[in-house]
């Protein structure tokens, strides 16, 4: 028996470490896409959001793109998550010229749609895409759809886990992405007006 759920939680885990992280090889893109999570209830970044930002940060000091999607609305609180990371990353050096709020997204297939209507108006054709280390390959899934019909170069690449978080902390969020992204693989997604063949 126990070996039986052992054998499940490593082919859930399989499932989820064999996501494809890129379609392409290049190492400089047209922009970052800076996933959002929830600010926190005074409206600056929590631990989270505050290391997608930090990334971004050192990503554009190090010339991967020279443009910054932040993409987050006010999916969980009044505070839009997009505007939240912009203004931190003006703090951090980046210059406000780069940077592009999206405003309206609401979840992270909502933030791939909103950020790719944003790469078409300027001519982008590439991106980097941040986030937390756990919900990369579930955003990969989400990237692997925009080949039909909407295909763009990318590549995930991933903040740093927050140092307030312990090791139990990491396992439960891996966990839940994992079974998350195991029953993606099984069954697809459900049908999404922003999800390109869902």
């Amino acid at each position: 028996m126990l070996a039986a759920a052992v054998c499940s939680v490593l082919v859930v885990f399989l499932f989820w470490w064999t996501v494809p992280d890129h379609n392409t090889t290049q190492s400089h893109f047209d922009t970052l896409i800076v996933l959002g999570t929830p600010a926190k209830a005074d409206g600056t970044p929590s631990v989270e959001l505050r290391e997608r930002i930090d990334e971004s940060v050192r990503e554009y000091k190090a010339g991967v793109a020279q443009h910054v999607i932040m993409t987050g609305g006010p999916a969980h609180n009044s505070y839009v998550e997009g505007q939240v990371m912009a203004d931190y990353a003006a703090a951090e050096g980046v210059p406000r010229e780069a940077i592009v709020i999206e405003g309206k997204a609401k979840d992270t297939i909502q933030n791939i749609w909103y950020s790719h209507a944003i790469m078409a108006d300027h001519g982008w054709h590439s991106a980097e895409v941040i986030s937390s280390p756990y919900h990369l390959p579930r955003t990969a899934l989400i990237l692997e759809h925009y080949k039909d019909g909407l295909n763009f170069d990318w590549r995930t690449h991933p903040a740093q886990w927050p140092h307030e978080y312990g090791l139990w902390d990491k396992v439960k969020r891996d966990y839940r992405e994992a079974v998350g992204c195991f029953a993606i693989r099984r069954a697809g997604f459900r049908h999404s007006q922003y999800l390109p063949g869902s």
